[in-house]
């Protein structure tokens, strides 16, 4: 019996947000992930593998190198590939696209975290980051609130411009160059940047806004400092690979400026009707921490919907 190799061009087409978020809700009821990560460096580059064994929908490893300089040579900075293992028994079941997974995946999660908290009427979005990740943002928001403008600030402007330019016929998008003004308009704050210091200042927040963060996912990496972490009700999407494992999290917590006892809740706490806001006035952080659990439960729903679209 021949493996199946899964194809981004094949099957991004085919994939809609609301199933991904319903993948996530729904592997979320299933035992919990048994998990194992690893990472290696060499100076600014990363090695990253994540392995996860759900009980009940399978097994999967993940394994991704990061180097940042590749964008100056026109290469993908990140790269890697995705196995998928049967649950019953463990033998190889597909090769996933690696981007495909991650697409769908990365901005998947922080969609479902900005549906479980952030306001529905929420219109005004701000994308602070110009990569692959806040370009497929845009059009995941879009997916939930249709009625959104968008804004996006960058570090470098000539990159915002150009996602700006690309993105300009399908969404109401504009470029921002205030960021800390930026910041006090919009409902939601995504934010999907390579940054070790923090860009987004806890004084620049109002309440009823939601922040979702998703670039930092080293130890030394953070994107809000301890103002706007101290100001918000903060959740993750796991406990496991967030709060020991990412600076966003970890070096507050050694320093002493927020508590483990401030995140209130992870995915695994949907159901116990933990991971909801409070009120409109409250401030919400995500922090989007992946996992090859999440790699996982994204694609199994992908490999169900190629075996649909084969039959």
């Amino acid at each position: 019996m021949s493996i199946p190799i899964i194809g981004f061009e094949e099957m991004d087409k085919i994939l809609t947000w609301a199933d991904v978020t319903d993948a996530l809700q729904a592997g979320h009821k299933l035992p919990k992930a048994s998990l194992s990560d690893g990472l290696a460096y060499r100076g600014d580059d990363t090695l990253l593998s994540r392995a996860a064994w759900i009980d009940g929908l399978g097994a999967l490893v993940k394994s991704a190198t990061i180097v940042p300089e590749n964008s100056a040579k026109s290469i993908p900075m990140v790269n890697g590939g995705v196995m998928l293992f049967d649950d019953k028994t463990g033998q190889l079941e597909a090769l996933v696209d690696f981007h495909l997974v991650t697409k769908w995946k990365t901005a998947g999660d922080s969609l479902l975290g900005a549906k479980l908290l952030a306001r529905p009427d929420s219109k005004n979005i701000l994308i602070v980051g110009a990569g692959t990740v806040s370009r497929n943002m845009v059009s995941a928001y879009a997916s939930i609130f249709p009625q959104a403008r968008f804004q996006v600030w960058n570090r470098s402007p000539e990159n915002a411009a150009k996602m700006v330019a690309d993105l300009s016929g399908t969404h109401d998008i504009s470029q921002a160059n205030d960021l800390a003004k930026a910041v006090a308009n919009a409902d939601i704050i995504n934010c999907a940047t390579m940054s070790s210091d923090p860009v987004i200042d806890g004084a620049w927040l109002r309440p009823g806004q939601h922040l979702n963060l998703i670039g930092a996912y080293r130890p030394d990496m953070r994107e809000a400092n301890d103002a706007a972490l101290q100001k918000a009700r903060i959740f993750v999407d796991s406990y496991d690979t967030t709060i020991e494992h990412i600076g966003e999290l970890k070096l507050p917590i050694a320093s002493g400026a927020i508590s483990k006892k401030d995140v209130l809740a992870d995915f695994y706490d949907i159901a116990s009707g933990a991971f909801v806001t409070g009120d409109d006035t409250d401030i919400t952080l995500f922090k989007n921490g992946g996992g090859a659990h999440l790699d996982l439960m994204t694609a199994k729903l992908i490999l169900q919907k190629w075996r649909e679209a084969q039959a």
